[in-house]
């Protein structure tokens, strides 16, 4: 995931539609940084890059996301 825009600088992978992985369910699915203003994703989660940066330090790698 290489672009120069600066969106997937920080990235967090959503265990989505992984196991188990099913048909047509969508796929790499992630929580990254939103463009400027604030355009939308191809399904993605985006979030300002400084929040990102915040947010990055609380989670441990057994932190579960929930997201509504």
């Amino acid at each position: 995931m290489w672009l120069n825009d600066g969106l997937y600088d920080l990235v967090i992978v959503i265990d989505y539609n992984i196991d188990p992985r099913r048909k047509y369910r969508g796929s790499a699915i992630f929580l990254h940084c939103a463009r400027p203003d604030f355009a939308p994703t191809a399904g993605c989660i985006a979030l300002r890059a400084a929040d990102l940066r915040k947010l990055l330090p609380r989670l441990s790698a057994k932190a579960k996301l929930i997201l509504r």
